[in-house]
């Protein structure tokens, strides 16, 4: 039992390393957000650049909902894929965000003209990490994002074994059980601590 505990330890952190890594990095990111931007600097929005600008010959069907328009959008645009709408069209335009994890878009569509302006978010680091960090869940109808989401699921339940293996490695050397439980003791109690006075 215990070299399997051992093997399955080494394994796991092996095969979840890039997602800590990125978990762990995004964090640091997100965390201390001031360092990267300057102290004094607010939060800058997300640049724009048009990549296409043109009249929609197509046709969309008599009473269809924001969602269908978008999906028949995306589709003719080659643009496929997770996506939100930002603006209804009770304004008189659609704003979708293509999601994207390098390169998002943002699609406006201006029904009365038939108007569409497709522009590329220009690459910005720290909000890449931002967003493959809040990047989840399994509301997107699209396997490769269902695919992110089981891997989130897998990395949650694999440091969860990686805690329990630990534990269990940890509890089996005797001569690390004083200063091991006080380890455990110290980060619970800390934890704790944030808990009741935050």
């Amino acid at each position: 039992m215990s070299r399997l505990l051992r093997r399955s330890h080494l394994y796991l952190a092996l095969f979840l390393s890039p997602w800590i890594l990125m978990y762990t990095v995004s964090t640091f990111v997100m965390n201390h957000g001031r360092f990267f931007r300057g102290p004094e600097e607010p939060r800058k929005p997300p640049v724009f650049q048009v990549e296409r600008d043109f009249m929609y010959s197509g046709e969309l069907p008599p009473g269809a909902t924001p969602q269908q328009i978008a999906r028949q959008l995306l589709s003719s645009l080659d643009l496929d894929g997770a996506y939100n709408i930002a603006r209804p069209l009770s304004d008189e335009r659609l704003v979708i965000n293509r999601l994207h994890a390098t390169a998002p878009r943002r699609i406006t569509y201006i029904p009365a003209t038939k108007h569409i302006v497709v522009e590329r978010q220009i690459f910005d680091g720290t909000r890449f990490l931002e967003q493959i960090h809040r990047r989840r869940g399994y509301q997107h109808d699209f396997l490769l994002d269902d695919l992110w989401a089981s891997a989130v699921d897998l990395t949650i339940a694999g440091l969860l074994l990686l805690a329990f293996t630990g534990i269990w490695m940890w509890w089996e050397l005797r001569v690390t059980r004083r200063w091991g439980a006080i380890a455990l003791a110290a980060g619970f109690g800390l934890f704790a601590l944030f808990l009741a006075v935050m």
